[in-house]
């Protein structure tokens, strides 16, 4: 029997889609992928963003607030884009039940992926504890999420 793929944010893959276009590679996620045993994804462009983009943060929550409608995500030039934030989670939360994922590997502080920490909203690269909303939506959905 085969086991369930990964879910892995796609910038840790190699894949040069942060918001500054540059990748967070780790070379056992990249393993992984090449082994068929991963797969990348990442909300931010799924959900319409380009590459480069503003930074953004959650503002007045977390992830969580973001996907219940009481906390906004905007980015370093004060437009909200919460929509293609909740967009591409939804699209990942999709493709992961699809899939049949169990478990996603996220990438740590960012808005949309961001397992245990997000930064403040206050973009002076202050963190707290929460999720993006990517991780929310994934948990929300019974995926176990993990940082790497």
């Amino acid at each position: 029997m085969k086991a369930a793929p990964v879910l892995v944010s796609a910038c840790l893959a190699g894949k040069r889609c942060r918001y500054d276009g540059a990748a967070k590679s780790c070379p056992k996620i990249e393993s992984l992928v090449a082994e068929g045993r991963a797969i990348p994804f990442c909300p931010e462009v799924s959900g319409g963003l380009l590459v480069p983009r503003a930074p953004a943060e959650i503002q007045g929550g977390t992830g969580h607030d973001v996907l219940a409608g009481t906390a906004r995500v905007i980015n370093s030039c004060g437009q909200d884009v919460t929509a293609a934030y909740v967009r591409g989670s939804e699209a990942g939360v999709a493709l992961a039940k699809h899939l049949g994922v169990r478990r996603a590997v996220l990438k740590e502080k960012s808005p949309a992926c961001g397992v245990h920490l997000i930064y403040d909203g206050s973009f002076r690269r202050l963190l707290r504890p929460g999720q993006g909303v990517f991780a929310a939506a994934l948990a929300a959905a019974g995926i176990e999420v993990d940082k790497t």
